[in-house]
């Protein structure tokens, strides 16, 4: 089997379906325990946004947001439109969905929606299979080696290898990823996702989506070599190391893209670090000469990470794939890869796509490079269109 690229539903609040992985909202929406005391919201009800024609899938990354209109919610599927917008530009958001084609009766797109919230926790670990059937010991793991507080998250546990839900009953698997994140933000993106004129028919991690979506295309490709995968914010990035068998290394490193202002305009001898940040996304001038300087405190990090990956399994990373830069960094992509010693991940979505069903309308076709767009089509996908090779594996 496949990592699941929709996750089942989770530990759930009273009343009220696991919102992270799968957001049907009930007729009546009961806050989480964290915000008890807040009255449900009265936009939160089905009748309200009546029957919904057609579907989409929304990215809404630290970089961009993309949008993808589908002819209907689960494949065989037709993309019919393909739109980026800057994460500030609400205005432009809103204006789309206003006049997007197959919008609900009133008004509202039905829509899976993908969030990469800062602190959201995406997490491999190891398990003391003597205590997984404590009901205390899960939360101890949060607390104590993820350092949040357990009962502000919403979290649900998965099988790193395939992404099905663990199952504590058995007891005997020993690896687990942890994903959640906090309960109060859930509630905070239900409010914005309507206020921008969206129904979230499913709220998801976006991490989640692109790691299910990577193993997935990992095994179709019947590619053995693992890839390094990075999700780098503006103050932080998401490390995994990722192959055919599922999510093998994950690590959060304190070093993200505004860590690259400062040495910009330290080389420059600019002003001030406004001038440097506005310079360093103009894709007006060619920082490639120095690369090495603007990585090298993230480089430190995953070199260490790799080191003991490779150490540990005996196999060594093949390739660099980051997924969250905006098309005027992409060329950062190329110089990690190359500090690392392996080349940049150049993935060739189209006949993956196809194999899960998706097809495209005519002259719709994803912006250059598809390695922006595998978290969206990780969204958009199901779990029952498994490539041929994936069910082999």
């Amino acid at each position: 089997m496949g990592f699941r690229l929709v996750s089942p539903r989770g530990v759930t609040y009273p009343n009220r379906p696991q919102l992270i992985f799968i957001a049907r909202f009930p007729p009546a929406v009961s806050p989480p325990p964290a915000v008890a005391n807040r009255p449900p919201h009265p936009k939160h009800t089905r009748m309200l946004f009546g029957k919904k024609t057609k579907g989409f899938c929304v990215d809404f990354g630290d970089q961009a947001v993309l949008v993808a209109r589908l002819s209907q919610e689960e494949p065989p599927l037709v993309v019919e439109e393909l739109r980026e917008f800057a994460p500030t530009d609400t205005e432009g958001l809103q204006a789309y969905l206003k006049t997007a084609e197959g919008r609900g009766a009133t008004g509202y797109a039905h829509a899976r929606c993908a969030l990469y919230p800062p602190r959201r926790l995406v997490r491999r670990q190891t398990l003391d299979l003597k205590r997984v059937k404590d009901p205390a010991y899960f939360a101890e793991v949060v607390s104590q080696q993820f350092r949040v507080e357990a009962e502000k998250y919403t979290t649900l546990i998965l099988n790193p290898a395939d992404g099905t839900e663990f199952d504590t009953a058995k007891g005997t698997q020993k690896e687990a990823l942890f994903c959640g994140m906090p309960a109060e933000e859930i509630i905070t993106w239900q409010d914005k996702l309507l206020e921008l004129g969206l129904y979230p028919e499913r709220l998801e991690l976006g991490t989640v989506a692109t790691l299910g979506a990577l193993v997935h295309y990992q095994n179709f490709k019947q590619s053995k070599s693992p890839v390094l995968l990075l999700e780098m914010g503006s103050d932080a990035t998401q490390s995994f190391i990722v192959g055919a068998d599922g999510v093998e290394v994950s690590r959060p490193i304190a070093s993200g893209i505004a860590d690259m202002i400062p040495v910009v305009q330290k080389e420059l001898g600019l002003k001030d670090e406004e001038s440097a940040k506005k310079l360093f996304y103009s894709n007006t001038f060619d920082f490639t000469s120095m690369g090495n300087a603007l990585v090298r405190k993230l480089l430190k990090e995953l070199q260490s990470s790799i080191g003991f990956y490779e150490v540990q399994t005996g196999q060594s990373v093949g390739s660099v794939l980051c997924t969250q830069l905006p098309p005027t960094l992409g060329w950062l992509a190329g110089t990690l890869a190359g500090a690392v010693g392996v080349s940049p991940c150049k993935l060739d979505l189209a006949p993956w796509v196809q194999s899960l069903g998706i097809t495209f309308a005519a002259g719709v076709q994803p912006a250059a490079p598809d390695e922006r767009w595998i978290g969206l089509f990780g969204l958009m996908a199901a779990h029952h269109h498994v490539p041929a090779a994936a069910e082999k594996a």
